[in-house]
């Protein structure tokens, strides 16, 4: 037992998929965020990360639990829609769970690339779902602008940030995140940290920062070092949200009344649990966010790529589209790389059936 500590210990250390916490300078920066407490950031209303007793009667359900995950490779469509462009529209093509790429202004925007093999450190579990095809890396072109909205390992990815990071021309995080890409050698001047409600300009797209109710860490003793965050992409002819990971609260109001109406909202749904309500949301409650920052068009993401709670894997979707359906809410689920145009394509293919 000892050895197995001391042994943990050690690699949280010198492990660089850990990546680093804010430290120096960047400790100093960040402390002045008005949402940075004594011991790291904090969310707007209080927020209990886990009920830790709660999560550990769960642990027999993943062994038990039918249909945690698929039981067949799933079909991709990578290789379909993706010419043609019209500079009035925007294009979005969905990776899994919450990585997405969108074309906008002609600008390319990439959300939370996880494209790796497994959402975490080391591979011992969390492994993506075996697809059709693999995610073509070696595909995606220059990317303009690359968003992280925490620092989580199933949306910050050690091995995807390395793959990418000649083609990245800026990186938008949460602050503190830059930490991380700093210590796997991204330049600093291709870094932007924004606290919540500021904003940023890359070309004509507006990039804001906006409140989002989670936590964040990678080691040992990090507990919210680094900040979280939801997104808006505000382009000239369309207006995106992104929730990035966390539970439901007043913000969604809030944004939707500052920013809102958008034409298309990314809204986390899955990886849910009892447990942990009030770091991700349930189904329902995700559609009614979605309804709250005054989306035309929502989309159900945090699913479809790994299993991170104990819920059939086909669960989070079936719920968010009864929900959608009961309160007609439009809703698009496109197949895992199928690139569609906002306001012209409605992928609603029921694929994972």
């Amino acid at each position: 037992m000892v050895l197995l500590v001391v042994s943990v210990i050690v690699f949280v250390n010198v492990a660089p998929q850990i990546g680093q916490a804010p430290e120096g300078e960047d400790l100093e920066r960040i402390r002045k965020s008005p949402h940075y407490e004594e011991d790291g950031f904090v969310n707007l209303i209080e927020t209990h990360q886990a009920d830790f007793w709660k999560a550990m009667k769960t642990m027999p359900d993943m062994f038990f639990q039918a249909n945690l995950t698929p039981t067949e490779s799933l079909p991709v469509k990578y290789d379909e829609g993706n010419s043609g462009a019209v500079d009035t529209l925007t294009y979005v093509t969905w990776y899994g769970h919450s990585a997405f790429l969108i074309e906008m202004d002609g600008l390319k925007v990439l959300i939370d690339p996880m494209l790796g093999d497994f959402a975490a450190p080391v591979s011992l579990g969390a492994n993506r779902y075996q697809n059709d095809q693999e995610v073509p890396l070696e595909d995606i072109e220059e990317i303009d602008i690359l968003i992280l909205s925490h620092d989580h390992y199933d949306h910050l990815d050690y091995a995807t940030i390395l793959a990418l990071r000649h083609k990245v021309e800026h990186y938008y995080t949460a602050l503190g995140v830059g930490s991380h890409l700093k210590s796997w050698g991204i330049d600093a001047a291709k870094i932007t940290e924004l606290d919540w409600w500021e904003s940023a300009d890359e070309g004509s797209i507006k990039i804001i920062a906006a409140p989002s109710r989670h936590f964040s860490g990678r080691g040992l003793t990090d507990n919210c070092a680094t900040q979280w965050a939801s997104w808006i992409i505000r382009g000239e002819h369309q207006n995106l949200y992104f929730s990035g990971d966390g539970g439901y609260a007043e913000h969604f109001v809030e944004i939707g009344e500052k920013y809102g109406p958008f034409d298309f909202a990314m809204m986390e749904c899955g990886q849910y649990n009892a447990a942990w309500p009030d770091i991700h949301m349930m189904p329902e409650m995700s559609v009614q966010a979605g309804i709250d920052v005054k989306a035309d068009l929502i989309m159900p993401i945090h699913w479809g790529a790994f299993t991170l709670g104990v819920h059939e894997w086909t669960e989070p979707v079936n719920r968010f589209t009864a929900e959608a359906q009961k309160l007609d809410v439009p809703v698009v689920h496109p197949y895992i790389g199928e690139r569609f145009a906002i306001g012209q394509d409605f992928p609603r293919e029921r694929w994972w059936e």
